[in-house]
């Protein structure tokens, strides 16, 4: 029986895909440099040199439309290969991918390099900023890798409220570098804070932990305070709102307020950052807890807050003592009996000095 041109077709991708194989021709998937030969309304032609004749079509006729408006024969750009037996047995080209891959090629390359770049920013949303890098290739900056200057500090951390204070980068500019490239998930992550460590890491080689140092609040968050070094106000440190004192506190504006001028001791070092502390240089109220409280003696108390668990009432020393809720019932129960602010007579029930807890009931 005389061969159908099929078989011929696929003989021929067969050879070539032989032969491409044990070379170190382009394989699929490969980038490769391509001459316009016609365009037609629903394919293109080009020439491969060595490779013969690949064809765009479908879909990515569509998706190449721009790139092919402005070519003419003879011109010249690069392909990515998408099939070594296309269509017509030319092997099938994409000029979309092409380019995409050249800009995650770009981003990797700079990701390594760790070169500064200009990052444009497009859009926000409460997790961080939307950015253009490289040319044309989207990236995220989160916000934990914001610098500490452009760090929304949002009291009690309002997702609403950190969106709407990074909408004001919206048409800007910021120095980052890329930090992570995955184009498989089809995401690259940028870093502000990143361009900055380098020579934060450089200055802080000046400070060793443990000691206290002279800074003033730049802003205050839900979970702690943020200070500028008096005698170097490129360093900016974080005291956690746990390191503001002994005692609970709902929210560091009770203890400080911006432009305060404060003494901290550092408590850590890290990755260009610096922790620091202001209740380690305070004396520890429960090294006296239990010489000021003994078991069943009835103490006056003001209510701080309600929890889940109870309330937490305030007792002489500056230490904290809790009323457990089942004392109440429940909720509703405490809150009617309860009122914030207010003072009540209670009974020491537990003192647990080293567990830094004091339980308290009702007077009955």
């Amino acid at each position: 029986m005389p061969q159908t041109e099929e078989p011929k077709a696929s003989a021929v991708a067969a050879a070539i895909k032989t032969e491409i194989s044990t070379t170190d021709w382009p394989k699929e998937g490969s980038v490769v440099e391509v001459t316009l030969l016609k365009k037609l309304p629903r394919k293109a032609y080009f020439d491969m040199g060595r490779f013969g004749t690949g064809i765009v079509f479908g879909v990515e006729i569509a998706n190449a439309r721009e790139a092919l408006r402005a070519l003419k024969p003879g011109d010249s750009l690069q392909a990515k290969i998408v099939a070594l037996d296309g269509e017509e047995g030319n092997i099938e080209l994409s000029l979309s991918e092409a380019g995409k891959q050249k800009l995650w090629q770009l981003a990797k390359d700079l990701a390594e390099s760790g070169e500064v770049i200009k990052a444009k920013i497009a859009g926000a949303n409460a997790g961080g900023l939307m950015t253009v890098v490289a040319d044309d290739l989207k990236a995220f900056l989160p916000v934990s890798q914001l610098s500490l200057e452009h760090y929304p500090k949002v009291p009690d951390g309002d997702r609403i409220k950190i969106a709407e204070e990074l909408k004001k980068f919206v048409g800007q500019e910021l120095n980052v570098k890329i930090i992570d490239v995955n184009p498989r998930t089809n995401k690259v992550i940028v870093s502000e804070r990143e361009v900055l460590s380098a020579n934060v890491k450089e200055l802080l080689n000046a400070y060793t932990i443990g000691q206290i140092v002279d800074c003033m609040v730049s802003g205050t968050a839900d979970f702690g305070v943020f200070v500028r070094f008096t005698d170097n106000p490129q360093i900016e440190g974080m005291i956690h709102i746990s390191e503001l004192d002994y005692k609970l506190i709902d929210n560091p504006k009770e203890l400080v307020k911006v432009n305060d001028p404060l003494k901290a001791k550092i408590i850590d070092i890290k990755e260009g950052r610096v922790f620091l502390s202001l209740k380690a240089l305070k004396e520890d109220p429960w090294v006296k807890a239990g010489e000021l409280f003994k078991p069943g003696e009835t103490v006056q108390g003001k209510v701080y807050k309600f929890n889940p668990f109870g309330a937490v009432v305030a007792l002489d020393g500056d230490l904290q003592g809790m009323v457990h809720i089942s004392e109440f019932g429940g909720q509703d129960e405490m809150k009617k009996a309860l009122t914030i602010g207010e003072s009540y007579p209670f009974v020491i029930d537990t003192v647990k000095q080293e567990e830094k807890r004091i339980t308290l009931k009702t007077k009955k």
